[in-house]
């Protein structure tokens, strides 16, 4: 398993509660309707079980709303991180969706954490029309209500969106939005079939490589804005072969339940069930610290399995130099195993990115 995974996370993701107000149509959490919420026991577990030879982990509070926790309790969980912050071992990622309204106290949270602040967002509001609560109602006005308090603060914030089928030709009208909105950093997701949204219908990869083609020639006439997969590629490209090959492993990423509970991989995994693999849980961080847990991850059939569909894909995939790859999850929830290859993602997420540059290039060399 060494060759393809180390051992030594670089990001973990922490489940501060399972809830989440929101009832966004293409969502993969399965309990996003439960209250169960982390307890500084947790907390402090994951805290102790960070090792001083593992490099700088970002700590991802993600999965459910976090901001639904409240001010008072996400203080309480953030505590037992502050020595590895001072110290610079973590750094603090939250990702909200707006479901609980981004207000000044939680700015002041987000200032004394240092917290870096991801906003989840497709788009102006006609794109965004898949967030809503519970009740069906539209969450771009209060997701917006949201940004411009943080700007107002001056936080600085990223943008993870969803390109689903609606919004597939849409990329131009997209970051156009959002760089006026005030962001200089968009990841896209193109939508895939995981979790509680194993039935979505995904974009095909003709509709993706159309996505990446307006997204490229948009990047290039506004280069102020970072486009996660855009800039990733242009990356990649300028990179020789031995920094290609220099540990391209892929990331453990332990996601952390509220409970403690610990899966590897993918944080898609967290809360799933499956005949094969059980319920995915390598273990409990209030019974083993996380150096433990990784360090026996070659242990578990999962990860097993995706070591060996890695290795298929370096055999097989003309696009793997790029992706190494590319995610556990989705060959799971597309294919019911991990040794399985190509998937949705690796489509509309790594081969349409490529496609699109290619064509934009040879059409510039035969103008």
């Amino acid at each position: 398993m060494s060759r393809w995974i180390s051992d030594r996370p670089k990001t973990i993701v922490l489940q501060p509660t399972t809830l989440c107000p929101m009832d966004c149509g293409y969502c993969y959490l399965l309990q996003r309707h439960l209250k169960q919420e982390m307890s500084p026991a947790v907390a402090a577990a994951i805290a102790a079980g960070i090792e001083s030879s593992w490099p700088p982990v970002e700590l991802v509070w993600h999965g459910g709303e976090p901001l639904a926790v409240g001010v008072t309790r996400f203080r309480r969980l953030l505590e037992p991180f502050e020595p590895l912050r001072l110290a610079g071992q973590v750094r603090h990622q939250v990702q909200t969706g707006g479901g609980t309204p981004i207000t000044d106290a939680w700015c002041d949270v987000f200032e004394q954490y240092d917290i870096g602040v991801g906003v989840s967002l497709d788009g102006p509001g006609h794109l965004n029309h898949r967030r809503v609560d519970r009740g069906g109602h539209p969450m771009f006005d209060r997701t917006i209500a949201g940004v411009e308090t943080l700007k107002r603060r001056g936080i600085p914030f990223s943008v993870l969106g969803v390109v689903s089928e609606h919004g597939a030709n849409r990329a131009a009208e997209v970051l156009d939005f959002l760089r006026d909105l005030g962001t200089t950093w968009v990841g896209f997701n193109v939508e895939a079939k995981e979790g509680a949204n194993a039935d979505a219908t995904t974009p095909s990869r003709d509709r993706a490589v159309r996505f990446w083609r307006d997204a490229f020639t948009w990047c290039r006439d506004h280069p102020d804005m970072t486009v996660r997969e855009v800039d990733k590629l242009w990356g990649f490209l300028g990179l020789t072969r031995d920094q290609r090959d220099a540990d391209a492993r892929h990331d453990l990423i332990p996601t952390v339940g509220w409970n403690g509970d610990l899966v590897l991989l993918s944080p898609e995994l967290l809360g799933v069930r499956s005949a094969t693999y059980g319920d995915f849980v390598a273990g409990n961080v209030l019974s083993d610290d996380l150096a433990t847990i990784a360090r026996r991850a070659a242990g578990l059939s999962y990860v097993q399995e995706f070591a060996a569909g890695l290795e298929k894909c370096k055999q097989t995939c003309e696009f793997f130099s790029f992706c190494q790859g590319a995610h556990a999850g989705d060959r799971f929830f597309e294919h019911g195993t991990f040794t399985a290859t190509e998937t949705d993602h690796c489509r509309n997420s790594v081969q349409a990115p490529i496609l699109a540059l290619a064509d934009l290039l040879h059409e510039r060399q035969t103008a």
